[in-house]
């Protein structure tokens, strides 16, 4: 491992660097936040990515992307003269001094469990000077569904709002199936009603709540129904494929037929 002086050398290595990319590559020159803002959420993906996968290589490299787009964003900012690397710096170091008392402040030394830590996070945010005026605030309406719903049961948490036993999240999980059942039932044309889509979400909603209290990944655990899913069809995909066939050929039977040998290979 690096020490401290080499880390911080390495730091100032990737500053320069960029400081000449700005001023000397036409494309970079060009770059604007809202250019690179996309490319900026491929990044956080791909390393989400190497961390589900284990790939502690990848997970090295896509710190080293994002970090290099942090610096990209603080030197555009410095360029207009409204911050530099060294504001956003010290604002985090202060935000994150303010939300451990029990580390930097008067309660330093005191026996705090994790648990406390996470029950107690978003009543501390909210004493924050400058921070969100309301908890859900904080939560980006560009978000992606699945990660704003935990993300905003996650802060619902934070502030004591949540189920007192686990268990009891499976009633208003079968309430929501109930409801979206007879929504389907009493729609009058194929198309999806407007109260439809409000219940399909609804019961997602009430799924990924159970979901965090047992503790699952709800977007890993997606991620792999998906991959499972992606094996399995390819599975009858190939198979049609070896009898000469298409999947226009073939009857919904002879594929389910090639599911369930799939299933019983383990894939």
């Amino acid at each position: 491992m690096h020490s401290r002086e080499e880390k911080i050398q390495a730091f100032g290595r990737l500053l320069d660097i960029m400081d000449a990319l700005r001023e000397k590559c036409p494309w970079n020159a060009e770059q604007t936040a809202e250019s690179i803002r996309r490319l900026t959420e491929e990044e956080v993906y791909e390393l989400s990515d190497a961390i589900l996968k284990g790939d502690t290589a990848g997970e090295c490299k896509e710190i080293g992307d994002l970090l290099y787009h942090m610096v990209f964003y603080a030197r555009m900012g410095q360029e207009k003269s409204e911050f530099d690397i060294a504001d956003c710096i010290d604002k985090v170091c202060e935000k994150m001094i303010f939300r451990h008392p029990h580390v930097f402040g008067p309660e330093a030394g005191k026996q705090t469990s994790a648990k406390e830590i996470a029950d107690t996070w978003e009543l501390v945010k909210a004493k924050e000077k400058g921070g969100n005026k309301t908890v859900m605030e904080g939560i980006p309406d560009a978000m992606p569904a699945l990660l704003k719903a935990l993300a905003m049961q996650e802060k619902a948490r934070g502030c004591g709002f949540d189920w007192e036993r686990r268990e009891d999240v499976w009633d208003k999980v079968l309430e929501e199936l109930r409801e979206v059942r007879e929504a389907a039932e009493q729609a009058s044309h194929p198309e999806p009603t407007a109260e439809m889509t409000g219940e399909f979400g609804d019961l997602l909603f009430a799924v990924l709540n159970a979901a965090r209290l047992y503790g699952v990944d709800a977007e890993a655990a997606l991620s792999a129904s998906c991959s499972k899913f992606r094996r399995r069809f390819s599975y009858v995909e190939s198979g049609l494929r070896s009898q000469g066939r298409t999947f226009a050929d073939a009857t919904l039977s002879d594929m389910d037929a090639l599911w369930d040998e799939a299933k019983s290979q383990g894939l």
